[in-house]
C-alpha cells in the first residue's frame, strides 16, 4: 500500500498567505483581522503562519515590506522628478498599487504594527528624496511625506470616496497635475540670505 504524499510548495504557500493578509489588512485593517481568517482565505493551516512569519506581526511586516518593494519599482534610483509622476499614476492604477497603499492606511491599533508602517513609510520618503539627488534633510524628508500623502489622497479619493471628476478621469490626466505638485514640493528651494 502507497501512501501518497501531499507535495510542499513553501514558496507558493508563502505567497498564497502575503496575498491573502494584503487584502485582509488593507480591507478589515490588522486589528480586526484574525490569522485564522488569513489562513482561510489561503486555503492553508493557521499553523502555517507562524512557520513563515513567526506571527501576525511579521506577516503584516512582511506585507508593508512588499509594498516598499513594489515601490521601488515607482521610485527608482535612475527615475527623475519629472518621470516620477507618471510612474505613480501607473502604479495607483493598479488594483494591486491600490491594495499596497490602503494596507499603509488601516488603522491597526497594535504598536508594534504601528511602528512597523511608519518605518516603511520613513523608507519610502529616503527613496524619494534619494531620486532628487538631493541630501536627505528633515525639511526634504517633510516634502516628501507630502508626496506620498498626494498619492495616499488620490487613491482615497478616486477608489474609495469617488469623488467627481478625480474617480472617473482617464489616468493620463493625472500625470501633468500630479507632477507640478511633485516638483513643487520637491525642487530645491532657493535659500534667503
Amino acid at each position: 500500500m502507497t501512501q501518497q504524499t501531499r507535495r510542499r510548495d513553501a514558496a507558493g504557500t508563502r505567497r498564497a498567505l502575503l496575498d491573502a493578509a494584503r487584502l485582509r489588512f488593507a480591507t478589515n485593517g490588522y486589528a480586526a483581522t484574525t490569522v485564522r481568517d488569513i489562513a482561510d482565505s489561503a486555503g492553508v493551516n493557521v499553523s502555517l503562519i507562524s512557520r513563515y512569519f513567526t506571527s501576525k506581526e511579521g506577516l503584516f511586516e512582511a506585507c508593508l515590506t512588499g509594498a516598499v518593494d513594489e515601490f521601488d519599482r515607482t521610485v527608482t534610483p535612475d527615475l527623475t522628478i519629472d518621470e516620477m509622476p507618471r510612474s505613480m499614476v501607473r502604479n495607483l492604477a493598479d488594483e494591486s498599487g491600490k491594495t499596497r497603499l490602503l494596507l499603509l492606511l488601516r488603522s491597526s491599533g497594535d504598536p508594534g504594527a504601528d511602528q512597523v508602517r511608519r518605518n516603511v513609510l520613513r523608507t519610502f520618503a529616503e527613496r524619494t528624496v534619494a531620486v532628487t539627488g538631493q541630501e536627505i534633510t528633515d525639511e526634504l524628508l517633510l516634502r516628501a511625506e507630502l508626496v506620498l500623502a498626494t498619492a495616499l489622497g488620490l487613491v482615497l479619493m478616486r477608489s474609495v470616496i469617488g469623488v467627481e471628476p478625480l474617480a472617473t478621469v482617464d489616468q493620463e490626466a493625472l500625470v501633468a497635475p500630479l507632477g507640478d505638485a511633485i516638483r513643487g514640493l520637491l525642487a530645491p528651494s532657493p535659500r534667503a540670505s
